[in-house]
């Protein structure tokens, strides 16, 4: 087994069986209900619960994690002795990326006989995810640490990532659409179709009437974009919408029999608190980000 570690961000959307089971070491990303602040546990109880709150009109704030937190967690994993590389979300998504790389600098300095790695992953939510199960995948087949980031860095744009939206309030409220947009589209069923391109920022690559277009729409992405799916690692994040979720991994076995595992998982909070329920994602390994 390699000496080095491999610590995540909860917005990896993994569930924390996963984190567990590969010894994973994670920071966690807090939500606010109110007055009340949580800790991301990434488990499918508090996630499902917190779809059903949004459901019923409740509202989900989200916080960035600050500097001393991140040093803190650094501080704590370079203590054990070895190298660690940290993947987190897309700097264009969050920002807490420039703090995470501010405390970098300062514990680095403590440890100078050791290597602290943050790969700017251009990923999001189970992209993320993907990304983070693929290198512990090959720590675990004995890849060295510089092998696990030359991976990773060449690998990440690979890894593709195709949502759709149920209700628009949400990107409204984090301004991804205007008031406007939201109030028409709601009026005319409208769902986007959304992918994250090579510079890590969620964008819109469609817009489709209703429901049922929109999961047409994210299968037809993936067939742009599968050239091998032989025993491929599928990801579908969803937020409390299982039955889509199921008909979209029906359908991807259907049209790529030879993929290996397809998982899902729920969203995480997080992400969902921006998007709310109804999202739909799916993510996997292609050649190049496209609309």
């Amino acid at each position: 087994m390699s000496d080095f570690i491999i610590a995540a961000a909860s917005t990896a959307d993994l569930p924390d069986t996963f984190f567990t089971a590969h010894q994973v070491p994670v920071i966690r990303y807090s939500y606010s209900i109110g007055m009340e602040t949580f800790e991301d546990d990434c488990t499918d109880a508090s996630r499902q619960k917190a779809y059903e709150d949004m459901r019923r009109g409740t509202v989900y704030t989200t916080s960035m994690i600050n500097s001393s937190v991140y040093a803190d967690f650094f501080r704590t994993l370079l203590s054990k002795g070895g190298d660690v590389l940290y993947l987190d979300m897309s700097k264009e998504m969050s920002s807490s990326y420039q703090a995470s790389h501010d405390a970098a600098e300062t514990v680095q300095a403590e440890f100078p006989g050791q290597r602290l790695y943050l790969m700017d992953t251009r990923c999001i939510s189970g992209g993320l995810g993907l990304l983070v199960t693929e290198c512990v995948r090959r720590k675990e087949s004995g890849m060295t640490f510089d092998e696990v980031i030359r991976w990773g860095e060449e690998n990440k744009l690979r890894i593709m990532h195709r949502f759709t939206v149920d209700d628009l309030q949400y990107l409204k409220r984090g301004g991804r659409v205007s008031n406007a947009s939201a109030m028409i589209g709601g009026l005319l069923n409208i769902k986007p179709v959304l992918y994250v391109p090579d510079d890590g920022k969620l964008t819109v690559s469609q817009k489709v009437r209703g429901r049922k277009a929109a999961l047409r729409a994210l299968m037809e992405g993936v067939s742009r974009d599968m050239t091998a799916p032989d025993g491929q690692t599928v990801i579908i994040n969803h937020a409390d919408c299982r039955e889509d979720a199921e008909w979209l991994k029906a359908e991807l076995l259907k049209a790529y029999p030879t993929l290996g595992e397809v998982q899902i998982c729920h969203l995480g909070i997080i992400i969902g608190a921006h998007c709310g329920p109804g999202l739909l994602t799916v993510f996997y390994m292609g050649d190049k980000r496209k609309p």
